[in-house]
């Protein structure tokens, strides 16, 4: 396996970068291995074999689940834009763009996009600072 997750050099990244990284690499893995269950699932004739790779698939979507929520849990920006799209009815490309209006950093300052260690929410204490959005429409 090579280690191309780094477009920097490695050394100059802190850990948690390194971290970060490497669980990027890993949801990436893990949403291709969906990918590939489901095109396996389509095309496959026997019913036992379709339970396996079915049983497996669901497997990929729990460590999708675990590496984004990891993720999201060191990157308060990300879990604040994802909290306004993930789980809404209606328009995702607009819940997308109200998110990222109310994120407050639409320029991507590394500050608000990158991984703080520990951190759940912009306050530190797991909320997402964002209720004064509820019921809000553009």
């Amino acid at each position: 396996m090579g280690f191309d997750q780094y477009h920097e050099p490695p050394e100059e990244l802190s850990p948690q970068t390194r971290t970060f990284a490497r669980m990027c690499a890993s949801l990436t893995e893990e949403a291709e291995a969906i990918g590939w269950y489901e095109q396996r699932l389509a095309v496959e004739p026997d019913a036992e074999a379709r339970a396996i790779m079915s049983d497996a698939q669901g497997e990929e979507f729990k460590h999708f689940a675990m590496d984004l929520e990891y993720l999201l849990r060191r990157t308060p920006r990300w879990r604040e834009i994802a909290h306004g799209v993930l789980f809404q009815g209606g328009d995702i490309v607009e819940h997308g763009e109200a998110a990222e209006a109310a994120s407050g950093d639409e320029g991507g300052g590394a500050e608000a996009a990158g991984p703080a260690a520990g951190a759940s929410g912009p306050s530190g204490d797991g909320s997402l600072g964002i209720g004064s959005l509820k019921g809000a429409t553009l």
